[in-house]
């Protein structure tokens, strides 16, 4: 096609993929109320950890703080929602444009991508209550907790985001080897820089008083990584075993 009617094409991708969140957007909307229940769990376990004499609520300092609050989780929810939609207009952009084994390691990538991302956000789910109530352990006795709603929701997407993402970097490691740029023993000698990159951030996602859930979230990282690694080796074992295959019997001998 002519960059005319790319441009034409990109335009229709992107129109469709907005409308898609839109929808995802009016559907989030309506069930914002369970969500926000959903997230303010933690809270409500500490309430009734610290006694019915002290407060831990959920509170807005702004007029419009309600309403923002409802529109920043309808954005969050409704990507979620639309994905499938504008995931396909991005791949059905570019797939034109690759090649057939391309295409295969692209589908791999995000087929392996996705189901890990989502675990990670699980995890992160697990390890939020821990979080929350062990900060609430350092509030003075007899003080009442007080959380504003925006940072508190910001705190909590943002600590699933990180998780999610995290859970998704073995997945380039691999990608990385399939493009040639490491080899599987390349990436297995920095296992030590792994393990302390994990460590690091673990103790920095979850609360220094809180050792179980570093300690849980670590490791699982660091699973991870030697799995990617063991993926890589593999990967590498198969190619030299192509490569031999097509060489002469002199060469070979």
């Amino acid at each position: 096609m002519s960059l005319g009617q790319h441009l034409i094409e990109l335009r229709k991708r992107l129109m469709i993929s907005a409308l898609a969140l839109v929808v995802g957007m009016v559907v989030a909307f309506i069930i914002t109320d369970p969500i926000i229940r959903l997230i303010t769990v933690p809270i409500v376990d500490v309430a009734a950890a610290r006694g019915e004499d002290l407060n831990v609520e959920v509170m807005f300092t702004t007029v419009t703080g309600p309403f923002d609050l409802r529109i920043r989780i309808a954005f969050a929810i409704g990507i979620l929602i639309s994905a499938p939609i504008w995931l396909w207009q991005i791949w059905a952009f570019i797939m034109p444009g690759l090649t057939r084994k391309e295409v295969g390691y692209t589908a791999g990538f995000v087929g392996a991508a996705v189901p890990l991302f989502f675990a990670g956000t699980v995890v992160g789910w697990l390890v939020l209550p821990h979080v929350v109530e062990i900060m609430a352990t350092f509030a003075p006795t007899g003080t009442s907790l007080f959380y504003d709603a925006t940072y508190y929701y910001d705190f909590v997407f943002k600590f699933l985001l990180v998780v999610g993402v995290s859970f998704v970097l073995p997945v380039f490691l691999v990608a990385l080897n399939v493009a040639g740029v490491m080899s599987g023993r390349g990436i297995l000698k920095g296992w030590r820089v792994a393990v302390l990159v994990a460590t690091l951030f673990a103790a920095v996602a979850t609360p220094a008083a809180d050792a179980v859930s570093m300690v849980m979230l670590a490791g699982i990282l660091i699973v991870l990584f030697f799995a990617a690694a063991g993926v890589s080796m593999l990967f590498d074992r198969r190619k030299s075993k192509r490569q031999a295959s097509l060489l002469p019997p002199e060469a070979a001998g």
